[in-house]
């Protein structure tokens, strides 16, 4: 299938499903959302050069006061601001007796342990050195080599944005007990859109997926964004993984088209019980060619409040699949892009649309249908 090089422009973003089909009765998707597709395009994005950087957090975490701490792959990470605003960090330890650095003051661009009042400024202290460091205006970078295991570069590869100065920006964070491959896995799954996230999407199409060949790697779907039961706004929308823990979404057409949506994945180490976790952090940033949206620009502290909240609605779901493909994966069951591979070569299956009378034998037969979850992930929210 190849996009309509040229898509109709409205002259008004808004529009009114005039007839919406319910949920149970729009045209099943299983059969387009082929696994060996999504494999496919997942085992060529795990393979993308990423210059062993990492998304640690939102570049507004980072203020003058305080520092900004994590976990990458085990690894303690601290990043805070010298004295001339520049970006600096390194490991999590401080040098003297290994005290968490991630709850220490910053004064005059120093960050002060607050074990034994040891002071670092950035530089190199002994049994302490400083790791590269990125801030790109929306996220901070943190380059470890030891974990990534890579030929480093001086940059991450950071997606082409909207100017920040004509755009709206927020960012949203949650933690899963799974691996980054499996977020880039539900990222890769364009098809689920409006069947798990029907008070997100609509009128959900595929217009072109990947092929073999790895020049070919780039998703595009037809999709309105739903505002209200029957107010919509319709895009057409990219979707593509520049590297092995990034898909990046951007709107081609429609309104708010060159706004993006960036999903980045952080392996953080195992928990208690030595599952893996998995940070994600999500860029949203939007912006519009369209008069209005310099209100939009205006009223930014209070909608980036709002992003946040619907990339969270959408993720508390997403994550919660993610978590069940690790699941899977450790008790031995099938990988994502090979369940189902021999079954969709089967054209006599039942497609589970409720129009099948057998689906409907079945329903009667047993009753409505039942799925288990899993716990949900823990989620946190980051600051402007």
């Amino acid at each position: 299938m190849s996009p309509d090089p040229n898509p109709r422009r409205a002259r008004h973003p808004l529009r009114l499903r005039r007839r919406p089909a319910r949920w149970e009765r729009q045209a099943p998707t299983w059969r387009q959302a082929r696994p060996a597709v999504i494999a496919g395009a997942l085992r060529r994005a795990l393979v993308r050069p990423s210059g062993n950087w990492f998304v640690l957090g939102a570049t507004a975490d980072v203020t003058p006061a305080r520092p900004l701490s994590g976990a990458v792959a085990g690894t303690e990470v601290v990043v805070w601001r010298d004295a001339r605003g520049r970006l600096v960090g390194g490991p999590g330890q401080c040098p003297h007796l290994g005290a968490p650095l991630a709850d220490s003051p910053v004064r005059c661009g120093t960050l002060v342990c607050r074990w034994h009042g040891l002071s670092l400024d950035g530089s190199g202290y002994a049994g302490w050195e400083p790791l590269p460091v990125h801030d790109d205006g929306v996220l901070v970078w943190v380059r470890l080599d030891a974990v990534g295991g890579e030929e480093p570069t001086r940059a991450p590869m950071v997606p082409v944005r909207p100017a920040l100065a004509a755009s709206v920006h927020a960012v949203w964070t949650g933690v899963g007990a799974c691996e980054p491959r499996d977020v880039v896995a539900n990222r890769l799954d364009p098809w689920h859109g409006a069947w798990f996230h029907p008070y997100s999407f609509v009128d959900l199409a595929v217009v072109r997926a990947p092929g073999d060949g790895e020049d070919d790697d780039t998703f595009v779907v037809d999709v309105s964004f739903r505002l209200a039961r029957r107010v919509v706004v319709p895009v057409r929308a990219e979707f593509t993984a520049p590297e092995p823990r990034t898909v990046l979404m951007r709107i081609t057409d429609g309104a708010g088209a060159g706004s993006v949506v960036e999903t980045h994945a952080t392996p953080l180490g195992p928990d208690e019980l030595g599952r893996p976790r998995t940070a994600v952090v999500e860029a949203v940033v939007a912006t519009s060619k369209r008069p209005g949206f310099a209100l939009a620009r205006a009223l930014a502290p209070a909608l980036r409040p709002l992003l946040r909240t619907a990339a969270g609605r959408l993720w508390h779901d997403d994550l919660a699949y993610a978590v069940r493909l690790r699941e899977l994966r450790e008790r031995g069951g099938r990988e994502t892009g090979t369940a189902l591979a021999k079954d969709a070569k089967d054209a006599k299956r039942v497609d589970g649309s409720p129009e099948d009378p057998r689906c409907r034998a079945r329903g009667a037969e047993s009753g409505a249908p039942t799925a288990s979850k899993p716990s949900v992930p823990r989620k946190k929210r980051t600051g402007d």
